[in-house]
């Protein structure tokens, strides 16, 4: 992926029953699967596919259950799809599973801290890796988080995971960062995050944002998850403008035409 072209646009696929946006309606195999095909043909770049919620107070799933979800779906699609697959998942055991199915990308929200194994497992099969901050955990990580100096924890945090990926043999080129939006953030943390991401070009890896349908959005406008997509496109938006190459998303079909334009603005690749 040449990152610097354009920004690059991840479609989520949950196949779980009870994440926050959409859980439940890609659940079955056979959904999850039309789902993914529906998001390549609608312009996504990677397809993520979580088997496990992380939504505030969410609860972890056993190991054979997250195998059982995301396991299938990512051997079926890797003979039916010609772009990235990503396996969002903080368990090592399902990151090794996920990548001898086809997967070529790691989306660990713990940013290698919640598994020790998971940065040898990524090294080894030489994947590509999306390391996120959060402070806490899901169940936990939106009772009262509080920061002295937010970006420069975020920084810090992510820095320190960018050590970890690359002592484990890791190599920088396949290092993306994700300053975590929503994850053990306050209202306004969101915001600062978005209006003040391109901080995080010290740590010179690229960026993923993802605000998509985020409680940010709700509870700024006051509206219900099905009904923030032009909210979460002026989120997008202002992740281009201010550094982001990967932008995380439910609705790609739409968001895929936000970026378009917001790149032709920017200035991002081709010249328009």
């Amino acid at each position: 992926m040449n990152l610097d072209q354009r920004t690059y646009v991840m479609g989520i696929l949950n196949v779980t029953p009870d994440s926050f946006s959409d859980g439940g309606r890609h659940y079955s195999l056979d959904a999850a699967v039309q789902r993914a095909l529906e998001m390549q043909a609608e312009g996504a770049d990677i397809i993520d596919i979580g088997g496990e919620s992380t939504r505030p107070g969410s609860q972890p799933v056993s190991l054979d259950e997250e195998l059982r979800r995301v396991t299938p779906v990512i051997e079926q699609l890797r003979a039916q799809i010609t772009v990235a697959i990503s396996a969002d998942t903080y368990k090592a055991q399902v990151a090794e599973a996920a990548l001898n199915a086809g997967a070529d990308i790691v989306n660990d929200i713990s940013g290698l801290r919640f598994d020790s194994n998971m940065a040898s497992v990524i090294a080894k099969a030489g994947a590509g890796v999306v390391l996120m901050h959060i402070k806490g955990t899901p169940r936990d990580m939106q009772k009262d988080p509080h920061y002295d100096n937010l970006m420069a924890e975020i920084i810090d945090y992510l820095e320190q995971s960018k050590q970890l990926a690359i002592d484990a043999g890791i190599e920088i080129e396949r290092i993306v960062i994700d300053p975590g939006i929503g994850f053990g953030k306050r209202l306004q943390d969101n915001f600062q995050i978005l209006r003040e991401l391109s901080k995080l070009a010290r740590l010179r890896c690229p960026i993923l944002v993802g605000p998509s349908r985020k409680s940010f959005i709700g509870q700024t406008l006051g509206l219900p998850v099905e009904e923030r997509l032009e909210g979460t496109a002026a989120a997008v938006t202002a992740c281009v403008f201010n550094g982001a190459s990967i932008v995380r998303v439910h609705d790609v079909k739409q968001m895929k035409r936000v970026v378009t334009i917001a790149d032709a603005i920017a200035g991002k690749g081709k010249s328009i």
